[in-house]
């Protein structure tokens, strides 16, 4: 079984079935990094103690309860303007290359509540302001699918994270298309959620009028799946709203326009 390769929903089974442990899955993705990331140059920060720490948790959690969380043991990447305490978050700057958060974003606590295990935090444009994630301050993030182009951007890291299966899945954060533009590129799935439907709380804002924080995964099943973990009013965030768990329908049309496939169009 090729672990790198499992979704969210294939991973949870997994782990119900005793099929690999949470620290098992959580190395395999600790190792693909360390092997594939001098290429693709996706992460800024690289979390392997809190990883195997939270995996470890997982592990205790899983082993005493057969109906445990679905992000569970989940391992999770971070686009690099979303604070986690004690860790560095730098917005891809050398303006705040040295700066350790000193608090938490609430979409990170959702995760780590759900029992998530976080790999790292990814590169990005600086201060998310570029599409193409060439504008960090510290390194250029490439495409996986083709190294010599890019991922997109401002979250290039975190969806040539996904993209290279060095995560399951990632977080991002979208302003005018920073999540979808480069799932777009790369071949995964992306949602900049409706305003309000996901707390700002701990996110360097871009334009905080229009900022979202949102998942990228390799499934729209998976992308529902952490989208209803981290939405929801916080109060820390007055702008945030409750929501109800909306499943997705399975009876709805996907409308493609046909002039995106005309000669000439790449």
């Amino acid at each position: 079984m090729e672990l790198n390769k499992l979704t969210i929903s294939q991973a949870h089974k997994g782990l119900v079935k005793k099929e690999f442990s949470a620290k098992e899955l959580t190395k395999a993705f600790l190792d693909r990094i360390k092997n594939n990331d001098k290429k693709i140059r996706a992460f800024v920060t690289v979390t392997s103690d809190l990883a195997l720490n939270q995996a470890e948790k997982a592990d205790k959690l899983i082993s005493k309860n057969k109906n445990f969380n679905f992000l569970t043991g989940i391992p999770i990447v971070i686009k690099d303007n979303i604070l986690i305490k004690d860790i560095k978050c730098t917005a891809a700057s050398k303006a705040l290359q040295n700066y350790v958060s000193v608090y938490t974003a609430t979409v990170v606590k959702k995760l780590e509540n759900e029992g998530a295990v976080i790999l790292g935090k990814t590169n990005l444009d600086e201060f998310a302001m570029g599409s193409s994630t060439e504008n960090s301050a510290f390194f250029s993030t490439h495409n996986p699918k083709d190294l010599k182009r890019v991922p997109g951007g401002s979250s290039g890291g975190s969806v040539a994270a996904v993209a290279d299966d060095m995560t399951i899945c990632a977080l991002g954060s979208d302003t005018g298309g920073s999540i979808r533009q480069p799932a777009s590129f790369c071949g995964v799935v992306g949602l900049k959620p409706t305003y309000g439907a996901v707390s700002r709380y701990g996110l360097i804002a871009m334009a905080s009028s229009l900022d979202q924080i949102g998942p990228i995964t390799k499934t729209v099943e998976d992308c529902e799946i952490v989208f209803n973990v981290i939405k929801g009013k916080d109060d820390l965030d007055s702008t945030s709203v409750e929501l109800k768990n909306n499943n997705i329908k399975k009876d709805f049309v996907i409308g493609i326009p046909k002039e995106y496939f005309v000669k000439g169009i790449d």
